[in-house]
Formats: structure tokens, sequence, C-alpha cells
């Protein structure tokens, strides 16, 4: 594997927070950064050294970005993965296209994990409002969840039904082609473990987190999760199988619900996640710094907790308005930069410290 020596620069695909703090981590450890995205004032874009304004589907600046930097990555998945495999052709690419191709799609995502021996919801393909009430009269579950098959996040483009519902209107408003039924899991817990890995399969996992959810949008992390040990030992083992099989060099976050001892793979990404904003101040070394590390192919670091439990609050929307009523002893705010305060847009994150 080819070491991305220090002093050298990451090129990163998309502009939020996680490309803002992917891109500080980068500048602690010596890299600079060139962010390319269709908008300017973006946060990412408020921190880096370049930065390139265009469509994610723009070849002439794709092929100026990517001669101007020496390893390139993404910060989220809903970006053409033809444009990824382009910059291939002439860069170093961490994760590389394939991975991107099958975690922007939720059935390739669904088949890839399933193909493992890995336990997912039962699903559907739907590409009509007759096939969402035929797999709904014929699925055991009194509860699905439908979503569309790509693009959809933070509960976007997703909803809810049960065997009463209005098929005809739940597939109007989701305005897509192709959707994905998932029967509802019934779940105690969900939690998600984060997982570093580079070209030698070597890999480095932080503490499961537990997380809860508020409408479709990650409310609350906790770590530790206060699972059974033997919980949060299978949940990494999967995370690590993922890694391995998809050949992962970064960063990626395996989402599960828990049932009883079961575990079921909701959803992967790879990248930095939301769930794991605890590392920055909960763990010897945060889920961006380590991201860096694995691309660039240098040591990881101890991810080891630094505090006995740690929580995780997003600023959602007004939130980040009543910042001082949030705050409580040993709590440590990250603000992402954004101009405009919207419903249900993440504006930052604080993280609340317990050492006793």
């Amino acid at each position: 594997m080819e070491i991305i020596k220090s002093g050298s620069t990451i090129g990163i695909i998309g502009g939020g927070q996680l490309g803002k703090m992917s891109a500080e981590s980068a500048k602690r450890l010596g890299y600079k950064t060139h962010i390319y995205c269709p908008k300017d004032g973006e946060p990412a874009t408020l921190v880096s050294d370049k930065k390139t304004i265009a469509e994610y589907d723009d070849v002439e600046a794709l092929k100026k970005f990517s001669d101007d930097v020496d390893v390139i990555t993404f910060e989220f998945e809903n970006i053409p993965a033809k444009s990824v495999k382009l910059l291939e052709e002439t860069n170093i690419v961490r994760p590389n296209w394939k991975v991107l191709e099958i975690s922007q799609n939720r059935f390739k995502e669904k088949n890839f994990i399933q193909d493992l021996g890995i336990k997912v919801a039962p699903f559907s393909k739907i590409e009509n409002a007759y096939d969402l009430e035929n797999a709904m009269n014929n699925s055991q579950a009194s509860k699905s969840i439908i979503k569309t098959a790509e693009m959809g996040y933070d509960g976007k483009g997703q909803a809810t039904l049960d065997k009463n519902s209005n098929f005809n209107e739940i597939w109007n408003n989701l305005d897509t082609k192709i959707a994905i039924l998932e029967e509802f899991v019934p779940f105690d817990a969900e939690i998600s473990v984060i997982v570093a890995r580079k070209e030698n399969s070597k890999t480095s996992s932080f503490p499961p987190a537990k997380n809860t959810h508020d409408h479709g949008i990650l409310d609350i992390s906790i770590a530790p999760s206060g699972l059974d040990n033997s919980i949060e030992e299978k949940a990494q083992s999967i995370a690590k199988k993922i890694s391995d099989s998809l050949d992962l060099i970064g960063i990626i976050a395996v989402e599960f619900f828990v049932l009883g001892n079961e575990l079921f793979v909701n959803e992967i990404a790879p990248r930095p996640h939301n769930s794991g904003h605890w590392t920055m101040d909960g763990c010897e070394t945060s889920q961006f710094e380590q991201f860096i590390r694995a691309i660039c192919g240098i040591e990881f670091k101890n991810t080891n907790m630094i505090a006995k439990k740690v929580t995780m609050k997003n600023l959602i929307g007004d939130d980040v308005n009543n910042i001082e009523a949030l705050k409580k002893e040993n709590s440590i705010v990250h603000l992402y930069g954004k101009k405009d305060v919207k419903k249900g847009r993440k504006m930052g994150h604080i993280n609340y410290l317990e050492y006793n």
C-alpha cells in the first residue's frame, strides 16, 4: 500500500460537516486538504487549503481536482459512483468506487450483506403502488418501512406503513421509480460499530454506541452501549467481516438492530458517521483521525475511551439556539458553521463526558 506522506494533499469529495472534521484532523496530522463540492460556503470549504466548486459529474473539474491531490476520498454516499470510478483511473481513491456503488444502493447493500451470511430485515423490491400493496399483504410483519433505493438519508425518502395504509398516497409521496420495503424489526436497541481498515487487512474498531433517533434523524449516541459484552463483540466481528469483504481502505460504520441475542444489519456507511462523533472527545483517537490514518496508510492509534461514559447529542435545527440551556458539566460543543438554521438540519453536536 502506498503511504501518503505528511505534507501531501488529500482530496475530499463533499463539503459537509464530516468533510470539515476530517479536514481538521488531516491538518493536525500535517496534511493539506482540497474540498470538491457544488456549493461554496459549505462547512468543509471553510477549513480547507483549496476548494473546487463544481457539480459532481463535471468531468473537466474532476480531472483538474485529481491533478491537484495525492489521494482522494469522500465524506458521504450521494455522489455518482461513475465520477469516483473516473477519478480512480488517474489517482488513488480510498475507499474505491465499488464500495461506494454498493453502499449507495440499498438493494446492492442488502444483497451484499445477506450473501455474507449476515442477517438483515426481510426486504422486497417495489416499483409501483401495486407492488407495495402486494408485498404488505404477503408480509408476516404488521409494520414495514419503505425507502427510496438511493439518495435517502436522515429520515428523508422513507415512510412507515402497515396493512391499512394508503399505498397509492405513500408511493406517490416517495416520488421514485424504485424503492425497497423492509419489514420492521421489533428491536430492543440500535447500535453502531465504526471500524477503520488499511490495505494490509489491519483494522481498528471503536466501542459500539447505542443510538436513539427522532423522526429518522440520529438524536443521541451513548458509549459504551451498556449491552452485554457478547453482543458488542459479535457486532464488532460482523463489522470487521464486512470491511474485509469490501476490501475497504478507510472507515465504515455498521448500524445494527439488536433483538435479544440476534443482530440485524440495518445500513452501512463507508465514511465517518454521526454516531461516531462521541469519539472526538471520548477516545484517545477520534474516528476522523483514524479515517485519515487509514486512507494515508499510516499507523493507527489507540481507540480506548478516556471517559467512563460519553453521550453525544445532536443539535438539530433550533437546538443550536439553545446551546446554553443544553450545556452541562464536562460538555463540549462542536458547531459545523452552517449559515442557515433549518428544521431537521444538523447544526452541530454536544459531547457530555462522565468520568465517575
